[in-house]
């Protein structure tokens, strides 16, 4: 599925690089406490650090932005779970070690994915799948390392099985954001990862390997 546009009248794409970027900026935080729906195009340009005018420039609607927001995080989150989930082999501690830097990434990013969590359901309906794709590449990084545990001989899962865990262990690790209200009272990143792991991975440790 390809990239969806976003409309502008201006031609020089550095330039609407760098705006575009203040505006995600700027609307991180007021989606954060106001939600999408409660957010003006005039608050966003103001925390921007640019009038309503310079706004539509670069965007035509209030979708736009959010749009671009989304993206923008997923990227950023993209880019470093590639950079952070690291083959240290097919193994199960390799597979723990990349969940302990996954959940990392979204414990540093957890505000940029609390609002991809609440607001994505307010995309367009050409926009969302697009996004949502760029969730199920996440995903399936995850599915390869599972896969080649499997295929390592480290435990037993089938095709739904090992797709299953994949989802699973992405939404934890997206949870220690959205459910931060209460958990992060409670819990330190350590001990979450360590608690969610043994959730996550304890029938497969209990499993006779091949």
């Amino acid at each position: 599925m390809e990239k969806r546009e976003v409309l502008t009248s201006i031609k020089d794409e550095r330039l609407i690089q760098e705006r575009r970027m203040q505006m995600v900026k700027g609307a991180v935080n007021l989606f954060k406490e106001k939600g999408f729906h409660r957010t003006t195009t005039r608050e966003i340009a103001k925390s921007s650090g640019f009038s309503i005018g310079t706004l539509y420039e670069y965007i035509q609607s209030k979708e736009d932005v959010l749009y671009l927001v989304c993206d923008s995080i997923y990227d950023e989150v993209q880019e470093r779970l590639e950079q952070e989930i690291k083959v240290d082999g097919y193994t199960i501690e390799g597979l723990k070690k990349a969940i302990e830097r996954y959940f990392k990434v979204i414990d540093e990013l957890q505000d940029e994915v609390l609002v991809m969590y609440q607001e994505a359901k307010s995309l367009s309906k050409d926009a969302l799948p697009y996004v949502l794709k760029k969730e199920l590449e996440m995903v399936g990084m995850f599915e390869q390392l599972i896969k080649g545990c499997i295929s390592n001989h480290q435990f037993i899962l089938n095709e739904k099985e090992s797709e299953l865990l994949a989802h699973h262990i992405f939404v934890q690790g997206q949870m220690w954001a959205f459910r931060r209200w209460w958990l992060q009272q409670h819990y330190s990143l350590k001990e979450y990862t360590e608690m969610q792991l043994k959730f996550l991975l304890k029938d497969f440790s209990e499993q006779p390997v091949l």
